[in-house]
């Protein structure tokens, strides 16, 4: 869907490069995640290629073509979710949905899709008056209503509560299913670890890392198994090597012989292969 190859900005007051020669691909039906600190380039690389920031160096191509090369018609086919909800305060959720409507050549059904996310019995409600949940949600609905192909994910599930989240996911994994292509920031990483298929992580402006989730915690984590079991009223627990675990005589008769209460992996989690990778403890502030 798009391949950036060696691509690289500087602001106008910046010594530096902000991004320093970065190139990656997006390809065609996958939920592709793009993680990193805070100034590490994330905001910068979706604003270029969604056409927001224009003076770049290196190459991108959409669908095989030169993204330069592309006028409004672009826009017929993203969607795009902002982090920070941006709406007409002053005009009810179906004022402002009517509005954005008129700037699409395709629309999709949006009553289905204010019911999808819960705000259908609120669409005459001034959105001055939703909640910062509600305002996301109406987010997401805005980034669907032209059908698009793509969809930019800025932080889509942050603010809301488990099960608003859900039905915000499931409808990301219903796009994908469809055939639509989703690039992801976000800083919740069970949400990466559940939709995407590839992440790649952005420290400085420089790509260091990018595969798929499972392959990054196998790569990541180590290579033992860890089990508890009771013994004599206590919890006692020993780690083995993953190599010939099946063959390793002392496992084998723990297994056996006694009472088990947990068997653990030693994979890790994104959020340690992000510390690793970055080296920024994940919170908030730093994203």
């Amino acid at each position: 869907m798009f391949k950036v190859n060696n691509l690289k900005f500087k602001y106008k007051n910046n010594k530096e490069d902000v991004i320093k020669g970065i190139s990656f691909e997006i390809k065609e039906g996958e939920i592709f995640g793009f993680l990193g600190p805070s100034g590490a380039g994330k905001s910068t690389t979706q604003k270029i290629i969604i056409k927001i920031l224009e003076d770049y160096q290196g190459e991108i191509k959409y669908k095989d073509k030169d993204l330069k090369e592309y006028n409004n018609d672009f826009y017929e086919e993203i969607g795009v979710s902002f982090e920070m909800p941006i709406h007409f305060s002053k005009m009810t959720a179906m004022e402002n949905i009517n509005f954005f409507l008129k700037l699409y050549k395709n629309n999709e059904d949006v009553e289905s899709l204010m019911k999808r996310v819960g705000l259908w019995e609120d669409r005459d409600k001034l959105v001055g008056e939703f909640s910062k949940g509600m305002k996301i949600r109406l987010n997401l609905v805005r980034a669907l209503l032209n059908k698009p192909k793509m969809l930019f994910l800025d932080e889509p599930t942050n603010g809301l509560d488990p099960t608003n989240a859900m039905i915000l996911k499931d409808m990301i994994r219903e796009f994908k299913n469809q055939g639509g292509t989703v690039f992801i920031t976000s800083h919740i990483m069970a949400d990466i670890d559940q939709l995407c298929d590839r992440v790649a992580f952005i420290v400085n402006g420089e790509i260091k890392e990018i595969d798929s989730p499972r392959n990054l915690k196998i790569r990541y984590g180590k290579r033992v198994v860890l089990v508890e079991y009771k013994e004599d009223g206590k919890t006692l627990s020993k780690e083995f090597p993953l190599e010939q675990i099946g063959k390793n005589q002392e496992f084998i008769n723990i297994v056996q012989e006694k009472e088990i209460e947990t068997i653990h992996s030693g994979e890790t989690t994104l959020e340690d292969i992000f510390i690793k990778v970055t080296g920024v403890k994940l919170d908030n502030e730093n994203l």
